[in-house]
């Protein structure tokens, strides 16, 4: 299986997900769009994963439309697709549905809850890292699949090959250090879970943040 990666920005990377393709003998190719311009195409991509970023999907880039019609074509395939945070909101902009602030800006740690059954072997709660000030909108097509306390449109379940969370599940210690002190300023300004750079790292990752990525990589690619 070939994963292609669109990542955003230098300081969100695929962590766990990379070592879910290379325990899997999966081929792993990263993209970077914002600063290259260059996306793969959709038929040499068997995966597509869409990582998180500063830019919002309502930003008229041409990159991000062109990200877009990557997505619809996956999406005509029936093709996987997992996003992160911008990455699932790109999903949802894709399938014609808003992106809008939410109602409390996360950068953090809190817990999630789990609100359908429909992915086995998860649990009821994970505490995974926000960071985000925007929020999709559950198509009508897709279910809820987590909230949390201040935002409940956390995670969405289209048919059984697309995921989308607006939290992060993939991040590994070393990524958690790179974007608290690289985007430091972020969780200091209007934050709705008052963390600062320093507590996000010093909380660090539980253990089975990246039990529930295989987990969800498992099951859109089964």
């Amino acid at each position: 299986m070939r994963v292609n990666v669109l990542q955003h920005t230098p300081n969100e990377g695929p962590g766990s997900i990379q070592d879910w393709a290379h325990v899997n003998y999966h081929d792993f190719y990263v993209y970077h769009p914002y600063q290259f311009g260059n996306l793969p195409t959709a038929d040499e991509t068997d995966l597509l994963i869409i990582l998180g970023g500063p830019m919002s999907p309502n930003d008229d880039l041409p990159w991000i439309k062109q990200e877009r019609v990557l997505i619809q074509k996956l999406l005509d395939q029936h093709k996987p697709i997992f996003g992160a945070c911008y990455g699932a909101q790109q999903i949802v902009k894709t399938l014609g549905y808003p992106i809008t602030k939410a109602p409390h800006k996360e950068v953090g740690w809190a817990p999630v809850y789990r609100q359908s059954d429909a992915i086995p072997g998860i649990p009821e709660k994970v505490v995974a890292l926000h960071w985000h000030e925007e929020m999709f909108t559950v198509p009508d097509q897709a279910q809820l699949i987590f909230s949390s306390d201040l935002v409940k449109n956390q995670g969405f379940l289209l048919g059984d090959n697309v995921i989308g969370l607006q939290f992060h599940f993939e991040p590994l210690i070393d990524n958690v250090r790179e974007m608290a002190v690289n985007d430091n300023g972020y969780p200091l300004d209007h934050n709705g879970l008052h963390q600062t750079p320093a507590e996000i790292i010093a909380h660090g990752v539980p253990d089975e943040n990246k039990q529930v990525m295989f987990k969800l990589l498992d099951f859109i690619t089964k």
